[in-house]
């Protein structure tokens, strides 16, 4: 088969797709909603939680998020910042929603970690930065909250490297901290940004220099910080040297910024460097090849799925990540999973909850599809050639909980509720044999919470959650027919169907797997679904 590759097209190159990730509360939802600020996307800046009147658009949109003051589903924006188009994809903070922000790790070329300068490094980020590591995810890091009393700036570096095993560089310096904050020296553009608390202004550098010992400076800061910030920035430069933007791009070293996200403070630093050194948009490995963005042909794939967006027009999309090629609104596109060909009359670009047409779109676009029924999170759209694209597996759950309908006149709301739910990857739904009993196996209490709160809003249906002793799920397979049929007969307590009705072995512990697997040498047991491209 013959692969077109284009000499790379400027759109792609104008293309800046990354995900902001942190642990709960270290001010990730903040940092979106001011570099949507800083792009023009939105008029007004403030917290999540802010009255109706004054709001502009904010990445956390469902009901229960504005209620409980956390992100739990990823939210897609789009803007233009410079010459580029920026795509941000904001995660969710909170650890009970890990397997959403893995896979939305999957359609992203770079990232940017918020840290938490009071707290220091958390166990959440220690986990999300594992994810990144798995694909060499190049990562910027912001260090948040500098207005506040926090660890010292140098031990905070040194934390970052140890705990995230990753070589930092920092790209600019705070100049004090807490109540003595005077503001950011960009050590990238040879820029002084002085420090106002001010959550509505956008702040601006106030002098560029040659260097630190330019005598223009002594007008904006007085003697001790001055001398204090050159005496830092001689140790930073003997300690972590200049820039190496290709080990940044391996995923090998983190260029570093400060600020106040909630103060607009900083970020303008961040995203100005941002734009110059994250990579656009990569290649992709697919079962079959790796794909490059600059090829000719489309290909893209389903990594999100949100039912009732909007609750009045019980809507479905589905979030395809654009892979290669042109998207083209009302063209045919292979469905290579199904085998069918579909057309899109309506694609939709997002800028947080306001939604627009789109006619066309580039390698790193997301754009949000209508979907009936017909896409699966991992789902590959091409111009027909037969692709998979990897790395979007379902894992084992920690929590296992059986379904009980308390409206027995919903049956059908709750039965519709559940598997929609589950296909956008909120949970995973297993159902065992005979009866049809619906277990879903999450990793978080939480998610049981959202589950039972969207049924009720968005489906009018009433469930209850029966707790049950399972802890670990493997996907079993076996080469053997006979041998699968004979653990699928006598363990059939333990096994469960997944969306797509592979069997699924579900065991309260470690010790009750290692026992099946002796029990049944020919069987292998599998800790993700995506065993079929092991």
């Amino acid at each position: 088969m013959r692969i077109e590759i284009v000499m790379s097209h400027p759109e792609i190159e104008k293309r800046r797709t990354f995900a902001i990730i942190s642990h709960p509360d270290a001010g990730k939802t903040t940092l979106t909603e001011k570099f949507l600020l800083f792009g023009g996307a939105i008029n007004t800046a403030g917290a999540v939680k802010r009255n109706k009147a004054s709001q502009g658009s904010t990445s956390d949109f469902m009901e229960i998020e504005k209620q409980r003051g956390i992100s739990v589903a990823t939210s897609v924006m789009g803007f233009h910042y410079k010459d580029k188009r920026i795509n941000i994809l904001d995660t969710p903070g909170h650890k009970d929603f890990a397997e959403d922000t893995y896979r939305t790790l999957s359609a992203v070329d770079s990232v940017i970690l918020v840290v938490d300068s009071v707290k220091g490094v958390e166990e959440q980020t220690e986990k999300l930065m594992e994810v990144c590591r798995m694909r060499n995810t190049p990562v910027i890091i912001f260090i948040n909250k500098m207005d506040r009393e926090g660890k010292d700036t140098f031990d905070l570096l040194d934390e970052v490297e140890n705990k995230l095993t990753i070589s930092v560089c920092p790209q600019s310096w705070p100049i004090g901290q807490g109540h003595t904050f005077k503001g950011v020296y960009n050590v990238y553009e040879k820029q002084l940004n002085l420090f106002e608390p001010d959550k509505t202004k956008i702040s601006e550098p106030v002098i560029k220099v040659k260097d630190l010992q330019d005598e223009t400076l002594k007008k904006f800061l007085q003697e001790k910080p001055l001398t204090k910030l050159r005496e830092d920035l001689e140790l930073v430069e003997g300690i972590y040297g200049p820039l190496d933007k290709e080990m940044y791009r391996e995923g090998l070293l983190a260029p570093v910024f400060f600020g106040s996200a909630i103060n607009n403070f900083g970020i303008r630093e961040l995203l100005d460097t941002f734009i110059t050194i994250a990579p656009a948009p990569l290649s992709r490995e697919a079962n079959q090849r790796m794909v490059l963005a600059s090829e000719k042909a489309f290909s893209g794939f389903v990594f999100k799925i949100h039912a009732n967006l909007d609750p009045n027009h019980r809507d479905r999309i589905a979030f395809l990540r654009i892979c290669s090629g042109k998207f083209e609104r009302n063209k045919f596109y292979y469905h290579t999973r199904l085998d069918k060909k579909l057309k899109f009359s309506n694609p939709m670009d997002f800028m947080a909850n306001e939604k627009s047409l789109v006619e066309e779109a580039w390698p790193g676009d997301v754009v949000g599809l209508y979907d009936s029924g017909n896409f699966k999170i991992g789902d590959t759209l091409t111009e027909g050639e037969q692709l998979q694209f990897k790395g979007i597996p379902s894992f084992s759950p920690e929590i296992f909980k059986e379904v009980e309908n308390r409206d027995p006149l919903k049956t059908k709301q709750l039965e519709k509720g559940i598997q929609q739910l589950t296909e956008e990857g909120v949970a995973q739904l297993f159902v065992q044999q005979p009866g049809n009993r619906k277990i879903i196996g999450t990793v978080g209490e939480l998610q049981f919470e959202v589950i039972s709160f969207r049924l009720e809003k968005e489906y009018g249906a009433k469930c209850a959650f029966r707790p049950l002793s399972f802890k670990r799920s493997s996907w079993i397979t076996s080469t053997d027919k006979k041998e699968l049929q004979e653990i699928i007969r006598r363990r059939s307590a333990q096994i469960g169907y997944d969306k797509e009705g592979n069997p699924v072995f579900l065991a309260d512990n470690e010790w009750a797997i290692n026992l099946a697997k002796k029990d049944f040498p020919e069987v292998s047991f599998h800790t993700t679904s995506e065993y079929k491209k092991e």
